[in-house]
């Protein structure tokens, strides 16, 4: 068996209200487009995840709530994650060491520059910037979530709205 952990970076959030705490910026018409047409090449690749994790902030939760209805998931089933928002690797690293194994693929919707420190971190590949809503699939050789560390990940897939076939 192995594990595979969907690391997905929020779709492009709205500067317009500079009153908006950070935490509490939607998504702009551009991350409303691109969250949907990704849910939409993951499923096309039949790797709709088990499980969604995601930062509790708007512009994160967004991003999975319209993903989750893409793959027909009902929005109560994600799990919120406060401590992925601002989280660094060893931060990120230790919510996935801590999923249930039960769940063998689970998606982490998440914020730069955790999402590509962590995708490098796990898998040494050569990833300066995931973009916004860019998605790594990374795969471990193994069925414990704890086993998950530095560079025991193989990158299987890599994609960003902007990203040509």
């Amino acid at each position: 068996m192995s594990k595979k952990i969907l690391l997905v970076r929020h779709a492009k959030s709205d500067w317009a209200d500079l009153n908006l705490s950070d935490f509490n910026r939607p998504l702009n018409p551009r991350g409303l487009k691109d969250s949907v047409e990704m849910a939409g090449r993951v499923a096309m690749q039949k790797l709709i995840p088990q499980r969604l994790v995601s930062s509790p902030a708007l512009r994160a939760i967004s991003t999975c709530e319209l993903m989750a209805k893409s793959w027909n998931k009902e929005t109560q089933e994600i799990d919120l994650e406060p401590k992925i928002y601002e989280a660094n690797t060893q931060q990120l690293l230790k919510i996935v060491n801590n999923f249930d194994n039960n769940d063998d693929y689970i998606a982490l919707f998440g914020h730069n520059n955790g999402i590509t420190d962590l995708a490098v971190y796990l898998t040494d590949a050569d990833l300066f910037n995931i973009p916004t809503c860019g998605v790594a699939l990374i795969e471990f050789p193994f069925d414990d979530w704890k086993e998950v560390s530095k560079h025991n990940g193989d990158l299987v897939a890599y994609d960003y709205p902007k990203h040509e076939a």
